[in-house]
């Protein structure tokens, strides 16, 4: 196994956020889509796409590295917004919260000295730029 099984764990743990993440925007794209915004709609399908490329992007690391993928519970996500603003606040803060959270993986990666790793991570800080900025 290339990867430590707290690195294996770390790394399927994000693997539900990142799916979870998918569903809140695709929750968000919906709430939208009522609202007959088909603009931000689109936007918010088109961000669950993303999110759910960047959690399928963990499961083939963790398989390519023979771990074991063990995806969590899931939590329902927020399908209900009293504004626009509300919906559009909560992806930037989730947003930077994957950045966090992308980081304290890099930071077990250096820790535990697996380059391998911490090489697969650097698309995913590029990645948060983007999506933050």
């Amino acid at each position: 196994m290339l990867i430590s099984e707290r690195m294996n764990e770390a790394i399927n743990t994000q693997i539900g956020k990142e799916f979870s993440a998918s569903l809140q925007y695709v929750a968000i794209a919906a709430h939208f889509g009522a609202e007959t915004l088909p603009e931000l709609a689109a936007h918010f399908y088109r961000q669950s796409d993303e999110e759910r490329d960047h959690a399928l992007r963990f499961v083939h690391y963790v398989v390519e590295a023979g771990g074991r993928v063990a995806i969590p519970v899931l939590p329902t996500p927020k399908a209900e917004f009293g504004a626009v603003e509300e919906a559009i606040q909560l992806s930037v803060d989730q947003e930077k919260t994957v950045t966090q959270e992308i980081n304290e993986l890099v930071d077990l990666a250096l820790k535990e000295s697996d380059h391998i790793t911490n090489n697969f991570l650097a698309w995913f800080l590029t990645e948060q730029l983007e999506e933050i900025s």
